[in-house]
């Protein structure tokens, strides 16, 4: 049997609802992506990791990733890309050899535009097609 894990950012909680109702339903573990330094400002303060292509410090990290062979990534959409966070967490772990799922939470921009911020941090890894989820209902 394969273990799954989700991994989520969330900053409002939407994406949160999202991650907890996906590891119900698929049987996985779940893990929050939390920076170390909270955001005072969140929209001007990502939009800044962003344009600068920065990678924000995590405050953990996941326990024998290497037993995991699926991984969810969920996140909001934030200035039509990938929040940083996501890119540190993606690029913080050895996951070759594991199936990358993104989804993201957005009411109006689809995943298309945030696949080349998160493929950045993907390289050489087996990334499935991700999904738009505007709400726990369509996971």
């Amino acid at each position: 049997m394969r273990k799954k894990l989700v991994a989520y950012f969330s900053a409002s909680g939407v994406t949160k609802a999202a991650a907890e109702c996906l590891a119900k339903a698929v049987g996985a573990d779940l893990f929050e992506i939390k920076t170390q330094k909270e955001y005072s400002n969140v929209y001007t303060e990502s939009n800044k990791e962003i344009r600068k292509n920065e990678r924000p410090e995590l405050a953990d990290r996941v326990e024998q990733m290497e037993s995991y062979d699926i991984i969810f990534v969920g996140y909001p959409v934030w200035w039509h890309a990938t929040p940083t966070p996501v890119n540190t967490f993606l690029e913080s772990y050895d996951l070759k050899g594991k199936l990358i799922i993104p989804f993201c939470t957005s009411g109006e921009s689809d995943i298309d535009e945030t696949m080349p911020t998160f493929l950045n941090s993907c390289e050489g890894l087996a990334v499935h097609e991700g999904k738009r989820i505007q709400g726990t209902g369509e996971v």
